[in-house]
């Protein structure tokens, strides 16, 4: 279980994605019309599982398109999102990723998440820090609410529900520097923990898409919480990170937020 085998998981789904990008043939809708899924996500799929079935035929995989591997409980968990930042990659706009997390007795030890049209490389292994492109990187040093950027998104079920994040995102812009909204929750939190962002909310997400991000920002020496300030779940859809430092404050703020009835 090292560090090396996750890079070369994400160097082979790398190069699948980057074989594709700019030539889809096969574009679908799965729960809504802006959903998607392509080629691309199907076969960096495959070819990451079946690695990880090679090499650790044990362990059990959670990705995004095929589920989950094996219902028997095991020790080990690689959870996977193939692509993350679909909707991007279909339109050849390069903010998109995969990302690969390994979880160990319900705890994250290992996370990559690449982006391979950019060339970079996030990744952190447990108790030593995390890196970009083998640089040691960490969370922004921003003192202050209003002195921050920040970013977030929005799910694929926003035009059904009236927790839809639109309050939250316009509270928000008004209370920082701004709201950046680019479509990937793993590249968000790879960026809070390279202090390019300052912190970094959303509902809606699945495991595959806080998994990796998750470990990236604890080891940079940033905070992931619940929206109410509370231990995170991967399983919960909801995610608060930050550089630890404005912390309270976005939490505060976007706690006033939800109780905003209109802006």
């Amino acid at each position: 279980m090292t560090l090396e085998f996750a890079r070369e998981l994400a160097a082979a789904s790398g190069a699948v994605l980057k074989k594709y990008f700019g030539k889809l043939t096969n574009i679908q809708s799965k729960s809504t019309s802006c959903d998607l899924v392509t080629e691309a996500d199907k076969e960096s799929e495959r070819v990451i599982i079946q690695m990880i079935k090679d090499a650790y035929p044990t362990h059990q995989i959670l990705s995004e398109e095929a589920g989950l591997s094996d219902k028997k409980e095991a020790e080990s968990l690689w959870i996977i999102d193939p692509l993350d930042g679909t909707t991007n990659y279909t339109h050849q706009y390069p903010w998109a990723a995969v990302s690969i997390a390994l979880f160990h007795q319900g705890e994250p030890i290992l996370a990559i998440v690449y982006n391979p049209m950019t060339e970079e490389l996030f990744e952190a292994e447990k108790g030593k820090g995390a890196k970009l492109n083998n640089q040691t990187i960490q969370v922004s040093q921003t003192k202050t609410l209003e002195e921050s950027l920040l970013a977030t998104g929005f799910a694929y079920d926003r035009m059904h529900i009236e927790e839809n994040n639109y309050r939250e995102f316009s509270y928000l812009t008004n209370k920082s520097h701004g709201v950046r909204r680019a479509g990937a929750a793993s590249l968000d939190l790879a960026y809070v923990a390279a202090g390019r962002l300052d912190g970094y909310w959303e509902r809606g997400l699945a495991p595959w898409d806080t998994a990796a991000g998750l470990l990236l920002v604890r080891e940079s020496g940033g905070t992931v919480t619940s929206y109410e300030n509370t231990p995170f779940d991967i399983y919960s859809g909801r995610i608060l990170s930050s550089n630890g430092i404005i912390h309270e404050s976005l939490h505060k703020a976007l706690m006033e937020a939800t109780q905003i009835k209109n802006l």
